[in-house]
């Protein structure tokens, strides 16, 4: 998937629920409109990530995919910045 992104955050090995914590500070660091891509080894990270959404005001979830790299599964999401 190529998607436009300003801002990469590597959160591979953190367990639940750092990758949503380590990314909400993330986002709030980026210009309103910019997106962050976040990579995380946490399969949770993709339901955390669905259910921040709905409740955050501030972002937006683009997309999310599974990618392997080396023999390993890596959720990647990419948030955008809406206020």
């Amino acid at each position: 998937m190529e998607l436009t992104y300003h801002q990469t955050l590597d959160v591979k090995g953190a367990k639940c629920p750092m990758p949503l914590v380590k990314s909400r500070k993330a986002i709030t660091e980026l210009p309103v409109g910019q997106v962050l891509r976040v990579i995380a080894t946490d399969r949770g990270s993709v339901a955390d990530f669905q259910g921040w959404v709905k409740a955050a005001k501030n972002v937006e979830l683009i997309a999310q995919e599974v990618v392997q790299e080396g023999g390993q599964e890596l959720y990647v999401h990419y948030l955008r910045r809406t206020s």
